[in-house]
C-alpha cells in the first residue's frame, strides 16, 4: 500500500502546492518518487518522530497540508501526545501515515508490532483514521480525504500486490463495503488482513456455508448505520483484525451492537496476548494469533458447531 500512497500523493502534489511530506529516517526504497519530484517539499527531520509532528503542525498552521510518514507504531505511539495537542486540539489537516500495522515488520519484534494504533486513534474525536484493506482501497481513500479540514490518520500495510477479492478499491469515509453476501454467517475485517477473511469465505463456500464479508476501512468517522443494519441480519459476526481486540474493530462492532441492543452474539479475532518476545513472519503471526485463512475457517466452523448445540 505504501507505493500506491507515494503515487497517490505525487499526483496530488501537482495538482496542490501546498501537500509536503515529512519523514524520520524511514521510507527507503518507497519515498523517492515523491523527493526526487518535489525536492523542495520533503523533509527528512532524522530519528525524531515527536519533532516531526510538532514541525508539520505548524505547517498545517501556516497553510500546508503536511503528511508525516513512519511506522506505524512510531507514528501513533511515539507521537501520541504532539498529535493530540497539536493538529487534534488545534483542527489542523496534518496527516499521520502509519506503515506496517499489525505483523508486517513482524521479524522486528514487538517494539514493531503495530497493534494498538487503531485503537488509540480512533479515541480521538476529530481525527479522521482509515486503514485500507488493499492498495487500491489505499488510493481511493487518500483521494477521498486529503483534503479533509482536520488531521487524517492513515493505517497502511506494505504490500502492493495482494487485492481483497470484490472490494474493487472502494471507498466511502464513514462507509462499511460489504465484499461478499452468505446468509450462514457474517465476517467484519478491517485492514489488510481483510484478505485472510476472504479467502476463509472462500474456502467456506466450498463446504456450503455462505459468509457475508465486510470491510470496515473508515474507523473514524465509523460506519455505525451500515453496521447496525448488517449485523441486525445475523446472530453472529466474526471480526478480524491485525491489532488488539480491546479498542480496535471488535471493540467498534461490540459498541454498535450494545448500543442498538442488537441479539447478535460477536466473536473477535485478534490478538489477545500481551507481547512475549514473539518474532517472525506475518503468516507465521497470523496463525500464531489465530488470524490466518486457515484458522479463520476453523474457528467459523466451531462457532457454527456451538449454535447447533444451542439449537
Amino acid at each position: 500500500m505504501r507505493s500506491a500512497f507515494v503515487q497517490t500523493i505525487v499526483e496530488l502534489a501537482r495538482q496542490d502546492s501546498r501537500i509536503l511530506l515529512l519523514t524520520a529516517d524511514l521510507g527507503y526504497m518507497a519515498l523517492e518518487p515523491f523527493a526526487e519530484t518535489f525536492p523542495d517539499r520533503f523533509f527528512n527531520v532524522g530519528v525524531a518522530e515527536q519533532n516531526m509532528v510538532g514541525v508539520a503542525t505548524g505547517l498545517a498552521e501556516a497553510g500546508y497540508i503536511p503528511f508525516v510518514y513512519s511506522i506505524a507504531t512510531f507514528a501513533s505511539l511515539r507521537t501520541y501526545e504532539f498529535i493530540r495537542n497539536g493538529p487534534v486540539l488545534h483542527h489542523l489537516p496534518v496527516r499521520i501515515v502509519g506503515v506496517g500495522g499489525g505483523f508486517e515488520y513482524g521479524p522486528a519484534g514487538p517494539t514493531h508490532h503495530g497493534l494498538e494504533d487503531a485503537g488509540v486513534m480512533r479515541m480521538q474525536p476529530g481525527l479522521t483514521v482509515i486503514s485500507p484493506a488493499d492498495h487500491q482501497q489505499t488510493r481511493s481513500a487518500i483521494e477521498a480525504t486529503w483534503n479533509l479540514p482536520g488531521p487524517v490518520y492513515y493505517r497502511l500495510g506494505k504490500d502492493d500486490k495482494t487485492i481483497v477479492p470484490g472490494l474493487d478499491g472502494k471507498f466511502e469515509l464513514g462507509r462499511a463495503q460489504t465484499i461478499r453476501h452468505g446468509d450462514d454467517m457474517l465476517i467484519i475485517a478491517m485492514g489488510s488482513v481483510a484478505s485472510e477473511a476472504a479467502a476463509a469465505a472462500a474456502d467456506l463456500e466450498e463446504q456450503g456455508i455462505a459468509c457475508t464479508v465486510v470491510v470496515v476501512a473508515s474507523l473514524n468517522p465509523a460506519p455505525l448505520d451500515d453496521l447496525a443494519k448488517v449485523l441486525g441480519e445475523f446472530s453472529m459476526a466474526v471480526t478480524v483484525e491485525a491489532h488488539y481486540v480491546v479498542g480496535g474493530l471488535g471493540s467498534l462492532v461490540s459498541e454498535v451492537v450494545a448500543e442498538n441492543g442488537l441479539g447478535c452474539q460477536v466473536v473477535r479475532r485478534g490478538v489477545w496476548t500481551a507481547a512475549d518476545g514473539s518474532s517472525g513472519s506475518q503468516d507465521y503471526m497470523h496463525r500464531l494469533h489465530g488470524l490466518s485463512r486457515e484458522a479463520l475457517v476453523e474457528t467459523i466452523l466451531h462457532e457454527l458447531d456451538a449454535c447447533e448445540v444451542m439449537k
